[in-house]
């Protein structure tokens, strides 16, 4: 009889939510293809027949659940999961290790490494079915949370927290690819004055269409905005160039400038505008670390406040 994972798991298999994505680990294909036919109804299935392929899979898909196979020629299941553990754009992804053996020291490493289960072969569907459902609601659950922890009350974009943790993340990836990464600092300009005159409900609503204003001048769903703290705000930019950078920076300025907010008391404008500070750096070639990145962001952004506000100032570092 066939089992579908929404009948064992509703909850995490909504109309409304994606297709849950499966990465499937294994050196032979003819247990991939028996994989693939237990949920390839409910699931969208991904393949990769070795480690180094696995990694780079789970780095770009980001699935919910990894199915992986112990002994695979090369790199093996053990160094695999260590592996996506210690990547913090990986660590959070279950991994369900598929073994032939039953042996609990190999299980008990298995654990220690971070796997979420184990699944014995042969594969029984409605039980391999089972755990895998559990393993996607409990990600769900945890991601829904997760994600709740990480936005800004007011304004509703990421969240300091998510800022730190995304910063690193892509700091850490574009030093691998030694690729451009760029980040802009942006600040409302005299936003103490447009408080102090029109009060803090109309400075909360001010902040809210400045962060939707910038956050739609992003034009990559990896792309970050995030609310720094107070009338502050951060954009992180992988894979941008100084050229991209300054292109994004002008979508931003146009952007809030076409909402046309009084700011009777700016001294600028008579409308809100914004000054940003923007750097592009390729990791390790002459800043060492986010701290510093955010301190180059942060001097072109009191650059362009000492030059007038209402601007923006760049530099490239690399």
């Amino acid at each position: 009889m066939k089992t579908s994972l929404n009948i064992l798991f509703p909850d995490a298999f909504r109309a409304d939510s994606p297709r849950p994505r499966i990465l499937l680990v294994d050196d032979q294909m003819i247990n991939i293809l028996t994989l693939n036919e237990v949920f390839k109804e409910d699931c969208d299935v991904f393949m990769a027949t070795n480690g180094e392929h696995a990694l780079e899979q789970a780095a770009s898909l980001l699935p919910d659940v990894i199915l992986l196979d112990i002994v695979m020629d090369g790199m093996d299941g053990y160094t695999v999961c260590e592996k996506l553990k210690s990547n913090p754009l990986t660590s959070g992804i279950p991994v369900i290790f598929i073994t032939a053996h039953f042996d609990e020291v190999d299980e008990v490493r298995g654990f220690e490494l971070g796997a979420a289960d184990f699944i014995h072969k042969p594969i029984n569907a409605v039980i391999t079915k089972a755990r895998v459902s559990n393993q996607i609601a409990l990600k769900r659950q945890t991601d829904l949370l997760h994600s709740i922890a990480l936005i800004d009350g007011l304004t509703g974009i990421a969240n300091r927290r998510q800022f730190n943790q995304a910063i690193q993340v892509h700091w850490q990836q574009a030093n691998r690819e030694k690729s451009d990464l760029s980040l802009i600092m942006i600040d409302v300009d005299y936003f103490k004055r447009y408080n102090d005159h029109y009060g803090h409900p109309e400075g909360d609503e001010c902040l809210r269409r400045v962060a939707h204003a910038i956050k739609t001048s992003l034009q990559r769903p990896y792309d970050l905005v995030a609310r720094y703290g107070g009338e502050e705000f951060a954009c992180v930019l992988p894979k941008t160039a100084p050229d991209g950078a300054a292109f994004i920076a002008s979508q931003i300025q146009t952007s809030v400038h076409g909402l046309a907010i009084p700011h009777a008391e700016s001294g600028v404008s008579p409308h809100v505008t914004i000054s940003m500070g923007v750097v592009t750096t390729i990791p390790g070639s002459v800043i060492d670390n986010t701290a510093d990145l955010i301190e180059a962001a942060d001097k072109q952004l009191y650059q362009a406040k000492k030059d007038g506000r209402a601007r923006a100032c760049f530099i490239e570092l690399k």
